[in-house]
């Protein structure tokens, strides 16, 4: 009776073990990728405006295509330690030098967006 005892205990106490306890899980540190543009930057820009102002509000673009001068993209990814991976997209199009319309998650009411 006592080693039946003793294994119903013990079994109950490694239940609480389990993988999914966040007490033995290891830390994991927020990672944060790219360019962060906020909707507040992007009311910032209006159609008509030189790359060179564009890159004053939202930064250096993440990419920038050599075979596609009139696009850059502005990419961000945050992956918190737990939870939700969040991810933004804005691609920035240009016509003759001036900035013509938005593409992508953030947008902006007065450049033209598709």
């Amino acid at each position: 009776m006592r080693t039946l005892l003793a294994s119903a205990l013990l079994i109950a106490a490694l239940s609480g073990c389990s993988s999914t306890s966040d007490f033995l899980r290891p830390y994991r540190i927020d990672v944060r990728q790219g360019n962060f543009v906020s909707q507040e930057m992007v009311a910032q820009l209006k159609p008509g405006m030189s790359r060179d102002q564009v890159r004053f509000v939202l930064g250096a673009p993440l990419l920038m295509d050599v075979f596609h001068s009139d696009r850059w993209d502005y990419v961000y990814r945050f992956q918190p330690g737990k939870g939700q991976v969040q991810e933004r997209r804005l691609t920035v199009i240009f016509e003759d030098g001036k900035l013509l319309r938005l593409d992508g998650d953030v947008r902006s009411e007065e450049v033209g967006a598709q």
